[in-house]
């Protein structure tokens, strides 16, 4: 994967600057209000238990921890994207 992202993205800036773009939305998207709803879900599964597990609170858990890891993919390919920008625009090769 490594490889592959490095041959078809980061050498060429272009795609690199509209991959920088594309991940910081995602980042975006994935993280707003993720920590309020993530301790709003522990809340309720803390005061209702069972119930809100069977209800669907567990379910919700387990997608708020997914989001979360997603939104940290996106950042980890955001910083790759603005490295190699900033490389590039410093002079470096």
């Amino acid at each position: 994967m490594n490889a592959l992202f490095q041959r078809h993205v980061l050498s060429r800036l272009w795609l690199t600057f509209v991959t920088l773009g594309l991940a910081f939305f995602v980042f975006g998207a994935c993280s707003v209000n993720l920590g309020l709803l993530f301790m709003a879900n522990l809340r309720l599964l803390s005061e209702h238990g069972l119930q809100a597990a069977s209800d669907g609170a567990l379910a919700q858990l387990i997608e708020l921890v997914a989001t979360g890891y997603a939104a940290v993919a996106a950042y980890v390919v955001l910083k790759t994207c603005e490295h190699r920008l900033a490389h590039w625009l410093g002079g470096e090769p």
